[in-house]
C-alpha cells in the first residue's frame, strides 16, 4: 500500500517518501529511500525542538509524540497540516511532535514491535501500515478505541459507515472493535499513454468509458498488442513481479482475485483467519490460470503453460525483477503503453513535464465478473488495498489527548489538506466526489477511476503468520512466472508450505 502503501510495496510497502514524488520534481525526484530506511528515531531521546503549534510551552501543556513518515516533517507539518488540527477542535494545550521513522514498512513494523514489547510510553500515536495493523491488535498492543471514553460511538459509526470498507476491515480486531482510524487508503490502477492508443485507433470515447469500466484481461492484451504494433515503443505493459511483499500482497493478489481465485477460500469468511482452520485454495484452477495468463503476457502463447486466447509478449521478462520504481520509470519516460501502479505514480506521470493530460487511468482489468467468480470479493476490477492508519499506544501516559488528535484528523479539512499537500487519498468515498477534490492538480482528473478502485479493493490476508506466508507466495509465484516455470507444480508446493505454516502457528 504502498504502502498505498510511499511505497515499494504497499503493497506499496512504505519504502519511498511520498513527499518526494508529489513535489514538482517529476520523474527525476524518484526514489529516495527505496532500498532502505530514512532515519530511525528513538522516542525517548527524540529532539523536541521542532514542537509544533504556536503555543506557549511554559503553561500546562500536553506534549504528544507521533511516530510517522518523513513526509510529515518540517514545514509540511508545522505550517500546512498541524494548524488544521487546531482549527478543527484540538485544544492548543496539546502539542504534537513528529518523530520521523523508517520509510520501509517492514523496518517500521519491527521498530514498533520492539517499542511496544518493551512497554515504552512513547510514541503516543503510531502511523501503521494497513497491511500489518491486525497482528498488533491480536497481540493487545494497540488501544481499543471502541472502549475509549472520549472517542464517542458516533465517531465509530462514522468510520464504519462512511470510510472505505476494505480500509476499516484492517483496523478492527476479531471482536469487531476499532483499534485504529484510517488516515488514507491506497489503491492501484492501470495507467496508460493515450498517445500510443490513439495511434492504434482508440479515442476519447474509449478513454471515457475505461475510466470507470475497465476491460477484461483478454481485451487488455489485445489493445496493448495492437498499440505495440502501431507504435515504435519498447514495452507494452509494465508491472511489479519481483519476489517481494508487493507481489504476494498486491500484483499477484490482483491477478488471482480478478480470476475469482483466493489464497484461503471465501475472503468474507477466512481473509483474516482463523489461522490453521481455514481452507488453502492456491492450487485451484482459477489461480493456476491467472499465472498462465501472466506467463502468456511475458513469454508468448507458444511457451509452455500459457493461454491461447491472450496476446503474448506484451510484458518484458524484466518485470520479474521489478518493484514499483523500476517498473514506473519506463512508463513515465514514454517507453511503455500500460503500467500498473499506485496513485503516487499518477502524480508523477500526469505532471506537465511528463505525460500531462495524455495520461489515462482505468481500474485494474479482470478475467471474471463478480457473478462468474467462485468467491465473494473476487472477480471484476479488484485492486489490492494499501494505505495507513493511526493508532494509540496503550502504554501512553496521554491516551486521552492522543484520541483528541485522532478526532481532529478525522475532520474533512484535514483530509483535504493531506490530499492537496501530499497526494494522500481521503479515506471516505464521498470526499472523492466533491469539487474541491476535483480541483487538486493531476489527481483531481482521475477521481472516478480511483473511486472504483477503492470500492473494489481487497486487503491482503493479514494474520500473525502472513509475513512467513507472504515470502513463500512471492518466491513460488515469481518462479512460476519464469520461463521454465510450472504453475500447477508451484501452487501444489505452495499449498503444502502454507499448510505447514498454518498448522505450526
Amino acid at each position: 500500500m504502498v504502502d498505498s502503501s510511499s511505497h515499494e510495496s504497499d503493497g506499496r510497502d512504505g519504502s519511498v517518501s511520498r513527499r518526494n514524488f508529489v513535489r514538482a520534481v517529476g520523474a527525476s525526484g524518484a526514489a529516495a529511500g527505496l532500498a532502505g530506511c530514512i532515519g530511525g528515531g528513538d522516542p525517548e531521546s527524540a529532539d523536541t525542538s521542532g514542537t509544533v503549534g504556536n503555543v506557549d510551552n511554559q503553561g500546562q501543556k500536553t506534549t504528544l509524540q507521533w511516530a510517522t513518515d518523513p513526509d510529515f516533517q518540517g514545514a509540511t507539518w508545522n505550517k500546512e497540516l498541524q494548524p488544521i488540527l487546531y482549527n478543527n477542535g484540538l485544544s492548543k494545550d496539546i502539542e504534537v511532535n513528529v518523530l520521523a521513522g523508517p520509510s520501509v514498512t517492514d523496518n517500521r513494523r519491527a521498530q514498533y514491535q520492539q517499542w511496544l514489547s518493551a512497554g515504552r510510553s512513547k510514541p503516543d500515536i503510531l502511523y501503521m501500515d494497513s497491511g500489518w495493523t491486525i497482528p498488533f491488535v491480536v497481540r493487545n498492543q494497540l488501544m481499543n478505541l471502541s472502549q475509549a471514553g472520549n472517542f464517542p460511538k458516533s465517531r465509530i459509526q462514522r468510520v464504519e459507515n462512511q470510510y472505505f470498507d476494505a480500509s476499516v476491515s484492517t483496523a478492527k480486531g476479531p471482536n469487531g472493535d476499532l483499534y485504529a482510524v484510517p488516515l488514507f487508503p491506497d489503491f492501484p490502477t492501470m495507467q496508460y499513454n493515450q498517445n500510443y492508443l490513439k495511434s492504434a485507433g482508440f479515442g476519447q470515447s474509449d478513454f471515457d468509458k475505461w475510466a470507470t469500466d475497465s476491460m477484461t484481461w483478454q481485451k487488455f492484451s489485445q489493445v496493448t498488442k495492437q498499440a505495440m504494433n502501431s507504435n515504435d515503443v519498447q514495452y507494452g505493459y509494465t508491472f511489479q513481479a519481483s519476489a517481494y511483499e508487493g507481489l504476494s500482497c498486491c500484483d499477484f493478489n490482483e491477478f488471482m482475485s480478478s480470476w475469482g481465485g483466493a489464497y484461503f477460500g471465501n475472503p468474507e469468511k477466512y481473509l483474516f483467519g482463523p489461522v490453521g482452520d481455514r481452507p488453502i485454495t492456491v492450487d485451484e484452477q482459477q489461480v493456476i490460470n491467472a499465472i498462465k495468463m501472466v506467463r502468456t503476457f511475458i513469454h508468448g502463447s507458444n511457451a509452455n503453460n500459457t493461454l491461447n486466447k491472450y496476446q503474448g509478449n506484451i510484458a518484458p521478462a524484466a518485470v520479474m525483477q521489478w518493484t514499483e520504481e523500476p517498473s514506473r520509470k519506463p512508463f513515465t519516460n514514454g517507453d511503455a503503453i500500460m503500467h500498473r501502479n499506485w496513485p503516487y505514480a499518477i502524480n508523477i506521470s500526469g505532471s506537465e513535464e511528463n505525460l500531462g493530460k495524455d495520461l489515462g487511468v482505468m481500474p485494474i482489468p479482470y478475467a471474471k465478473t463478480p457473478k462468474q467468480a467462485k468467491y465473494p470479493m473476487t472477480g471484476g476490477p479488484v485492486a489490492a488495498l494499501g494505505g495507513w492508519h493511526n493508532a494509540v499506544n496503550p502504554n501512553s501516559n496521554n491516551k486521552e489527548a492522543a484520541v483528541e488528535v485522532l478526532k481532529a484528523m478525522m475532520s474533512d479539512e484535514f483530509k483535504y489538506k493531506l490530499f492537496e499537500v501530499l497526494g494522500f487519498l481521503p479515506p471516505e468515498p464521498k470526499l472523492l466526489t466533491t469539487n474541491r477534490a476535483k480541483e487538486v492538480p493531476v489527481m483531481g482528473r482521475y477521481l472516478e477511476s480511483l473511486r472504483v478502485a477503492g470500492e473494489n479493493a481487497i486487503p491482503r490476508p493479514v494474520t500473525p503468520v502472513w509475513p512467513a506466508e507472504s515470502s513463500k507466495i512471492a518466491q513460488q509465484v515469481n518462479g512460476a512466472f519464469s520461463k521454465g516455470g510450472k504453475p500447477k507444480q508451484a501452487m501444489t508446493q505452495l499449498k503444502a508450505q502454507l499448510e505447514a505454516i498454518e498448522s505450526s502457528a
